[in-house]
């Protein structure tokens, strides 16, 4: 847990068949709701890395972002501080001043060059009503199985939402049925630790602020 972050610059380098295939099989111990075990994954490599990246890229600037309705409609009290603090030392650590909305803008469209990780991992769980099965099953498979199993293998990962605001342009180039949704990427290689955006480290609020003990 405390080794794994959201890495940012990758190398061009492309996980092994053999380690690709050891996070798979722990990512299987992921819970699900009844067990049903619902995750389907894409995960691009080489030219199909290429093309996605490069074609995602391009569209975005022709093609309408949406907002899901995953996404939080606003922040408020110390999320918005959270929120704002994140940011601020994120664009910082490459040298981006608060008012430079220009050099922010440009780094936010890494997420749309997969920040050069070689591999990008799509799981489009299944509609539901209530979301469920699928939406919350994706989460646990994302965090607690996929991303932390490519940790222990030394693979650093990103879990990008972003993707989700051009879910139609990513659904059609990856031939993903109407039936399920896509609600964000991992992009996902070895990490590229001479990026200074790579030292950047998010800070975690102490227990006392976000847990309540009930005794009686």
């Amino acid at each position: 847990m405390r080794g794994r972050f959201s890495a940012r610059a990758f190398r061009p380098d492309p996980v092994s068949e053999h380690v690709l295939a050891r996070i798979l099989e722990l990512a299987q111990c992921a819970p699900s709701w009844c067990n049903t075990q619902p995750w389907q994954l894409i995960i691009t490599r080489g030219a199909g890395t290429e093309r996605l990246r490069h074609a995602l890229y391009a569209a975005r600037s022709g093609v309408p972002a949406m907002c899901p309705t995953s996404f939080p409609l606003a922040y408020e009290g110390v999320y918005r501080e959270r929120r704002k603090i994140c940011g601020v030392q994120l664009y910082q650590s490459v040298g981006i001043g608060r008012e430079d909305r220009d050099a922010a803008a440009e780094q936010s469209l890494e997420n749309f060059r997969f920040f050069g990780a070689p591999h990008l991992a799509i799981l489009p769980p299944r509609r539901s009503s209530a979301c469920t099965e699928g939406c919350s099953t994706a989460k646990l498979y994302i965090q607690k199985s996929f991303m932390l199993a490519a940790v222990d293998s030394g693979v650093q990962c990103i879990a990008q939402a972003a993707l989700a605001a051009y879910a139609p342009f990513v659904r059609a180039c990856l031939d993903i049925p109407e039936s399920r949704r896509v609600v964000c990427g991992i992009s996902f290689g070895y990490a590229d630790s001479a990026a200074p955006i790579n030292t950047y480290r998010t800070h975690r609020t102490g227990i006392d602020q976000v847990v309540r003990f009930l005794d009686a």
